[in-house]
């Protein structure tokens, strides 16, 4: 049985330092996603998106083991964040947000497995955002990226050093980008570890 620690082999991605904004490549990946709007903290389909996403996730590193002989950690659940309108891209209001809930797939997963995958889901379990769901390639490229140590309401600095960092050498490019390496049901707030990424040209 072969395993694979991917937040290990891709620690420049996934295990960042705290203390200094770092410039790096992003290569193209394969992502399960789901789009969706609102407040992250109130929206019934926020949960049902982050929901799916994990159920199909373990299913395929399940399958993966039995017919590849390939264990593995499932990745950390990523999300890119935006608004329509700048100035909605607010803090203290998120109704208007935009986001899409991603966790990344290893490349011997293939976008028949992900599809066959989806619908064992859906004959096992009633999760409304199964629906929803979709296989793609994500290719981010350039990026500025960060580890916040701390509860998400403190993001504010961090999010400005990355800025102020990107300012120096280009300008921000596409989605604001955050990776959750932390499980915050079990995690004290004020050692949650979140990577804060933004794609830059």
């Amino acid at each position: 049985m072969k395993k694979i620690d991917f937040k290990n082999e891709l620690r420049h991605l996934y295990k960042p330092t705290a203390k200094n904004v770092l410039r790096v490549e992003v290569p193209a990946m394969n992502f399960l996603m789901v789009d969706g709007s609102g407040d992250p903290n109130s929206s019934r389909s926020y949960q049902e998106a982050v929901e799916a996403l994990f159920a199909v996730s373990y299913a395929i590193k399940f399958k993966v083991k039995k017919a590849l002989a390939i264990d593995y950690g499932v990745p950390p659940l990523e999300g890119l964040w935006w608004a329509d309108d700048v100035a909605a891209f607010s803090v203290a209001d998120k109704s208007a947000w935009k986001w899409t809930m991603m966790i990344m797939q290893p490349e011997f997963v293939s976008a028949a497995m992900a599809r066959d995958t989806i619908d064992e889901v859906k004959h096992k379990k009633d999760l409304p955002a199964l629906a929803q769901l979709r296989f793609a390639p994500f290719n981010e490229g350039q990026a500025a990226q960060i580890l916040h140590i701390g509860p998400f309401s403190t993001e504010g600095p961090t999010i400005a050093r990355v800025h102020a960092f990107i300012s120096s050498v280009g300008k921000l490019h596409g989605k604001h980008h955050e990776i959750y390496l932390s499980d915050i049901r079990k995690t004290d707030p004020a050692k949650w570890k979140t990577v804060i990424r933004q794609p830059l040209r």
